[in-house]
């Protein structure tokens, strides 16, 4: 794979050739900055950990990373290389396949001229063929993170029919999803993986070491999740992630993301106004 940047790399942790490690990823996570993989394709480093069948792909570099306690003094190079490091490292404690991180700086990614994130993440969805995909979602309100999923999206829709994910997932970092119609929630069981979760979480010291403990509070999300799934039954699981079934934008590309998130918010809306219109 030749990548837009001649600073992307590609780590195989257990040493095997790209080629032969990308044949073997079933999930892939897209992701914007180092980190989001961990907190929002935990589903999918889970299914993929005994068979090192997930991967991931981080498309910013770092360099706009907030930064205190320990790291308060670093530059952004040193930023840069110290958020490489953790993301790597993750890729060791997760058992992932492969992790390709393609050093984008976020005013690029933001950029909806630009192609060559597209065209990086095209190539990486043909070599490894994953059977499920999960990114960011379209309600996110983080604008990095909107345009990995815009430049995802085009590049799954642009390759041929057969050749796209099976599955596509939208998934919660800025913003969760807990407001979409219960029918609607993409409900991903994580369940009785606490520990690991922790481990990848702790590994960003450089992001929790001041005092923004992105760790703890993603355990808790999805805690939270679990319970407040229903209020009239037990606990089916301890540990749940919501996400949007993007699928459908993937498969056909004519479909409109923004019509598409619109009409979700119009059920919201209509459910709120059902529950309280008789009161008035």
């Amino acid at each position: 794979m030749n990548f837009y940047n001649a600073t992307a790399d590609v780590f195989v942790p257990d040493e095997k050739p790209v080629v032969e490690a990308c044949r073997r990823v079933t999930h892939l996570g897209i992701g914007a900055h180092q980190d989001d993989l961990e907190f929002m394709a935990f589903h999918g480093i889970i299914a993929g950990y005994a068979t090192r069948s997930f991967a991931g792909v981080t498309c910013t570099n770092g360099s706009g990373s907030a930064r205190s306690g320990p790291f308060a003094g670093c530059t952004d190079e040193q930023m840069m290389a110290v958020r490489r490091r953790e993301q790597d490292a993750a890729a060791v404690v997760g058992r992932y396949g492969v992790m390709i991180q393609l050093d984008y700086p976020s005013a690029a990614v933001k950029d909806p001229r630009a192609t060559g994130l597209k065209d990086d993440l095209k190539q990486i969805l043909a070599a490894t063929r994953p059977r499920v995909v999960y990114t960011h979602n379209p309600s996110d309100k983080h604008d990095t993170h909107i345009g990995v999923l815009m430049a995802a999206l085009r590049a799954m829709r642009e390759l041929p029919a057969e050749a796209r994910p099976g599955k596509v997932y939208g998934c919660e970092v800025w913003r969760d999803l807990d407001w979409l119609p219960d029918e609607a929630k993409v409900v991903l069981d994580v369940t009785g993986h606490d520990a690991l979760a922790l481990q990848l979480g702790a590994g960003f010291a450089s992001q929790i070491a001041g005092g923004k403990r992105y760790d703890l509070a993603v355990q808790g999300r999805r805690r939270a999740n679990a319970t407040f799934l229903e209020s009239h039954a037990l606990d089916k699981a301890q540990q749940v992630c919501f996400a949007m079934d993007l699928t459908p934008l993937v498969r056909d590309p004519a479909r409109d993301v923004v019509e598409c998130v619109a009409e979700f918010i119009r059920q919201f809306e209509a459910d709120v106004h059902r529950r309280l219109a008789s009161w008035k």
